[in-house]
């Protein structure tokens, strides 16, 4: 069962992204393109393809090109008619697959960490709770599954745990040193921290507003101190951008016709 549409969903867009400077010295990562448009656009149709559309984005390096981007979005995205003696009078004739999201773009900061910038956004936040997620992963999740857990965990704040691929192939041998088989690049067995969390209100009582507070560490911590963390395990597809071979990965699954994350 869904949430209703009104539950809101926070994105935090506001790092540098150093780690792709080939593409972030332009433009901030969430924009960087998958098949033609911003990754953050494609987590979005995640949400809005499971009910989600009210959205809270934390903006922070060159989060004026993210706003122009959705501005100009619905114009570059439809065929529209203008009046040049009214402008008032002007029409979107907006298609069936065209976005019906509310967004709040909120600056929260140039150097904010994590944690800073879901307490600015505090006063957005109007029901007993929220989602969140970072602006440069993709994945097939079931929210609905994630929510149905953290509601039976009874816990302040849920993440998702997913089981990321090694960098690196795996070379196996028998006892006596002979190599037996190359295995390339094989699902880890742990769990990493996959970044789609469903947070009660209460989190913000963990949280500062100071711009040096980082959400995955000390909040974290204190919460798993007190039992008031969960992990979902979700077993299927996940792929952060975090690196500019992240990026050619991503680009070459989309191309490849799989988008193992787009929601039909």
């Amino acid at each position: 069962m869904l949430m209703e549409n009104s539950t809101k969903v926070v994105i935090l867009c506001g790092g540098e992204g150093t780690r792709m400077r080939e593409e972030t010295e332009y433009v901030p990562k969430p924009m960087v393109k998958i098949g033609g448009m911003p990754i953050l656009w494609h987590i979005m149709k995640i949400y809005s393809a499971q009910g989600y559309s009210n959205f809270v984005i934390c903006l922070g390096y060159k989060g004026d090109m993210i706003k122009q981007f959705f501005l100009n979005h619905e114009l570059m995205q439809n065929d529209v008619t203008i009046n040049l003696g009214d402008r008032g009078l002007d029409v979107v004739h907006k298609g069936s697959g065209s976005e019906d999201w509310a967004i709040t773009f909120a600056d929260t900061g140039l150097k904010a960490q994590t944690g800073a910038r879901i307490k600015r956004i505090e006063k957005y936040i109007d029901g007993d709770h929220f989602l969140a997620t970072y602006g440069d992963g993709v994945s097939d999740i079931n929210l609905a599954k994630e929510l149905e857990f953290h509601k039976m965990m009874g816990v302040t704040a849920t993440l998702a745990g997913v089981s990321p691929y090694s960098k690196f192939g795996i070379v196996k041998s028998n006892s006596q040193g002979l190599v037996e088989k190359f295995v390339e690049k094989p699902m880890l067995y742990d769990y990493v921290n996959g970044g789609y969390y469903i947070f009660n209100r209460n989190i913000f009582d963990f949280l500062q507003a100071d711009e040096s507070c980082i959400l995955e560490t000390r909040p974290f911590n204190a919460l798993v101190e007190k039992r008031q963390m969960a992990m979902y395990r979700h077993d299927g597809f996940w792929h952060c951008m975090d690196t500019y071979k992240d990026y050619l990965e991503l680009n070459g699954i989309w191309d490849s016709g799989a988008r193992p994350w787009k929601i039909q």
